[in-house]
């Protein structure tokens, strides 16, 4: 088994404003996830959180700890979360089997030694998305599944931002250190997200893309309110947000998205506001 890993450091917003396209991607875009039979981890210096992902086919792939986390164990300090966007899988922790079906997460709490990650069928692989950050206490692994989460009904047709916010790991689902994920759907005729664009300069975020044609994109825009980018994103990427920066996008067609975040507090809708008025 193959382990991918690479570390991001952090940027200051005046020096983003510089940027061009190729160092805007190099800096926050991960574009180099779901490959087949290998784990893949970008440890970001935003809050410490790892971006990652894991794709058994021919065989298991193994939570490796890498050398770079001076840890005995991957979850020895960390806690983790888990969202497969593929076809159905395992994961084992310590020797417990979770099944987890497309859309599905698992919370697996620090100091959890063993963990793996198998497809049911290799024709139609599970691919098992991460955010892995810091964590300060053991708290129980938990299955958490679509029927049973949080749904937000957000937005309308009439501004093509219709969607469904399933909130998968926060603090009145499942108990974490500082960890939240989520997952959102866009419906049919609907492309924009998080519109109004907001930032929380308390938590960091990356936002993983998927369910998208490999024909289509999704224009993903960041920065602050009054100094916006964009960085053309593609099925199966992630971009990085620092707290500084905003996080919307638009695309080409409907899409869905997973959203992880971490940083000082668990409350979701700690956030400021930026109506499309103010954005420049």
């Amino acid at each position: 088994m193959t382990v991918i890993y690479e570390s991001r450091y952090p940027t200051h917003p005046d020096d983003v404003k510089k940027y061009d396209t190729e160092q805007l991607r190099q800096h926050f875009l991960v574009d180099n996830l779901m490959q087949a039979d290998k784990l893949v981890l970008c440890y970001t210096h935003y809050e410490r959180v790892i971006v990652g992902s894991a794709v058994p086919v021919q065989a298991a792939v193994k939570l490796e700890t890498v050398e770079a986390l001076k840890a005995e164990y991957f979850l020895q300090r960390r806690e983790l979360g888990i969202i497969n966007v593929g076809g159905s899988g395992t994961v084992a922790v310590d020797g417990t089997n979770y099944v987890l079906h497309n859309k599905e997460a698992l919370y697996v709490g620090m100091g959890a030694k063993d963990v793996s990650f198998q497809s049911s069928d290799s024709a139609t692989p599970a691919k098992f998305y991460l955010n892995s950050a810091p964590a300060h206490h053991s708290y129980p692994t938990k299955h958490l599944t679509m029927d049973k989460c949080t749904v937000l009904q957000m937005g309308s047709q009439a501004t093509s931002n219709e969607r469904a916010i399933h909130q998968l790991m926060i603090n009145d689902v499942v108990e974490t250190c500082q960890l939240q994920m989520g997952l959102t759907v866009l419906k049919p005729g609907s492309v924009w997200n998080t519109m109004p664009a907001h930032q929380h300069d308390r938590r960091m975020e990356a936002y993983f893309y998927f369910d998208l044609a490999a024909e289509q994109g999704v224009c993903h825009f960041m920065g602050q309110p009054q100094q916006t980018r964009h960085i053309w994103v593609a099925n199966e990427q992630a971009v990085v947000s620092p707290a500084w920066s905003i996080h919307s996008g638009c695309g080409t067609s409907n899409y869905a998205f997973i959203w992880g975040m971490a940083g000082e507090n668990l409350d979701y809708h700690d956030m400021d506001k930026f109506p499309a008025s103010a954005m420049r």
